[in-house]
């Protein structure tokens, strides 16, 4: 009587999605009048880049543990 997850595989890797996600905020954002939703609209972009750079650097082969 276990309630099973849907689960799905993504099409494109964490960072594309990140980067995707951040260009179109970005975009989103230069088309909005200076002012708070803007800002926010900025801080999600700059959130969506440094999650994507601690992707990159967790999987880093330099992080792997001695063998």
């Amino acid at each position: 009587m276990y309630k099973r997850r849907r689960r799905f595989k993504q099409q494109l890797t964490l960072q594309d999605r990140l980067a995707a996600w951040s260009k179109q905020i970005e975009l989103e954002a230069a088309k909005l009048p200076h002012g708070p939703e803007r800002d926010a609209l900025i801080k999600k972009a700059r959130q969506a880049d440094v999650a994507n750079h601690l992707d990159k650097w967790a999987k880093s082969p330099g992080l792997q543990p001695p063998k």
